[in-house]
This record gives structure tokens, C-alpha cells and sequence, in this order.
């Protein structure tokens, strides 16, 4: 799938969305990727996913997390697709944890997988998961890394897009200045600004 067919794909299933944007992140963006939008159908899920998963084909992966709530249908998916087993770490009063019985054993293999990477906040929280637990960092997986690869976040990291998209604190937005009614549509509560 070539970046402008995935382009074409997020606009026509109303997953690229303008207008002003409070990022899960803190930041503001007149640029979001709702990828529920587009992952919500199976053939697109199925697509986006299939590349994620060939790059870690073969590469010994045992287990596959993400964080929630985002990162929960692309790793599902892509564990499905590797056939391996699948969790995901979640917040618990602020703070990244594994919960709900899932385990990590000492030199398991693991991936990490998340739907977007703008600052790598909350995948950064889920590899010290992965390191806390004694288990191997395989590599990190995303459909939309809006940093354009500036994020580092594993020696192996893989995007199905990678592209630069604009982000301001709140405090140099553009959009705020010119009183933009903003959206805060991300999966963590984020503070009014």
C-alpha cells in the first residue's frame, strides 16, 4: 500500500481529519488521525496491519502489546497476523501498567504496537514495561508515526505512514490565538488549555 493510497484511504473513511486538534500528547495540531476511522473496517485492518506484521515476520516474536485504548485493535490484529499472543498495558491512575492477569516473562519477545506515535509518550511507557519484566524488545510498530521518524523509540521501528505533521504546544498554537474552537477527540483525558 503506497503512502498516497493510505492517504486516500484515511480521507474517504473520515480518518484524516482538519480543523484544531488537542493531541493525546498535550500538543495542538490542525491535523488528526482517527484510525478507529479506518481500522474499523476489517479490509483496511487487514491491509495496514498485514505490513506492520511482514516487517516483524520471522523476526522471533513472541507476544505483542500496545497501549490502550488506541494501540488495541492494531495489535490484536498484528498478533493475529503473527499468531502470537497479544496484550496491552493501560493507565491506572495515571500511570502505564499491566494489568487484567497478563505477564511478561524475563527474554520473551516482545513488539510493541500502537495505532499513532506523535511524541512516543505512551509507547515509550510500555517499553519500560517490556524492560521491567526482563523481556526483549523486538521492535516498535505503528500505522501513522507523525514525526516523520524524528521519535526514536527502538533500534527496530517500523510505520506504515511516516510523515511530518504540525504540532504546537498550547501555548505557540496558532489556532488558539485566533480562538479556533479546539477538539480534544484522543483516548486520554487531556487538560483544558
Amino acid at each position: 500500500m503506497s503512502t498516497s493510497a493510505l492517504l486516500d484511504t484515511f480521507k474517504s473513511t473520515g480518518a484524516l481529519l482538519d480543523g484544531h486538534f488537542r493531541l493525546t500528547s498535550g500538543r495542538h495540531s490542525n491535523t488528526y488521525f482517527q484510525c478507529a476511522k479506518v481500522l474499523q473496517h476489517p479490509e483496511h485492518l487487514e491491509a495496514v496491519c498485514s505490513l506492520i506484521a511482514g516487517h516483524f515476520s520471522g523476526k522471533g516474536v513472541e507476544t505483542v502489546i500496545s497501549p490502550a485504548i488506541g494501540g488495541i485493535v492494531v495489535g490484536t490484529e498484528v498478533g493475529r497476523q503473527l499468531g502470537v499472543k497479544t496484550i496491552f498495558a493501560e493507565r491506572k491512575e495515571g500511570v502505564m501498567t499491566i494489568r487484567r492477569g497478563f505477564t511478561l516473562e524475563p527474554d520473551e519477545r516482545v513488539v510493541v504496537i500502537e495505532d499513532v506515535i506523535t511524541t512516543g509518550g505512551s509507547v515509550a511507557e510500555v517499553i519500560a514495561l517490556v524492560k521491567a519484566a526482563g523481556a526483549t524488545l523486538v521492535g516498535v510498530g505503528s500505522v501513522v508515526d507523525r514525526s516523520n521518524g524524528r521519535v526514536r523509540l527502538a533500534d527496530d521501528q517500523f510505520s506504515v505512514l511516516s510523515m511530518e505533521v504540525i504540532s504546537y504546544t498550547p501555548e505557540e498554537c496558532p489556532l488558539c490565538r485566533q480562538n479556533v474552537p479546539i477538539d480534544a477527540p484522543g483516548s486520554r483525558a487531556n487538560k483544558q488549555n
